[in-house]
């Protein structure tokens, strides 16, 4: 346990920053546990993630501007999906922006399809900021929240800090896992 607690004290920051960067929900979650349990600090676990989340967002806005025939004629099954984001951009292009982060299954492909629209890159930088903002500060809180709860439920938490921040993670992992599997059988063995 020791040596758990040894990989998040120093690569923790880290791993919510790159996991943010590429998707994060998790992690971050995982980060505000850790945050609670004085491990990590909350401030950076937001900081972290915030930068994590607008880097990789504002990267896969660019890669949709450039590439984003190219994916969708390399990987046909996404047509749909892009599809039903497009239709939300005509109608809500800003609220999408703002939102898309909290949107399971949606988040990857929205700032693809994004890159793809007629919105301006401007608007995008400027919402996606204050978007991963406010998805940083929510589920930063969320998962310290959920640490303050357990610390309640099962008294001093110090004792099974360690057992709570592996099980959770596995919870995550599995959640990931299952998503990917239904996600290959919806879409006929490609995972958006």
């Amino acid at each position: 346990m020791e040596n758990l607690r040894y990989l998040v004290e120093n690569y923790g920051y880290l791993a919510i920053l790159i996991g943010t960067f590429l998707e994060g929900e998790s992690i971050l979650v995982l980060g505000g546990i850790a945050a609670h349990m004085g491990i990590l600090e909350i401030q950076w676990v937001i900081l972290c993630a915030f930068c994590g989340s607008t880097f990789g967002d504002q990267l896969y806005f660019f890669i949709g501007r450039r590439w984003g025939n190219s994916i969708i004629a390399r990987w046909p099954t996404w047509r749909a999906r892009m599809d039903r984001v497009h239709k939300m951009i005509e109608k809500w292009h800003s609220w999408i922006i703002l939102l898309f982060r909290f949107w399971y299954g949606l988040r990857n492909i929205t700032p693809i399809a994004l890159g793809m629209s007629d919105v301006k890159a401007s608007l995008f930088v400027t919402l996606n900021i204050i978007g991963a903002f406010i998805w940083a500060v929510a589920v930063a809180m969320a998962g310290y929240l959920f640490g303050a709860v357990m610390e309640t439920v099962l008294g001093d938490i110090k004792k099974y800090q360690m057992y709570l921040l592996i099980g959770a993670a596995m919870v995550g992992l599995a959640v990931w896992i299952v998503s990917l599997i239904l996600r290959k059988k919806k879409y006929g063995g490609q995972a958006p």
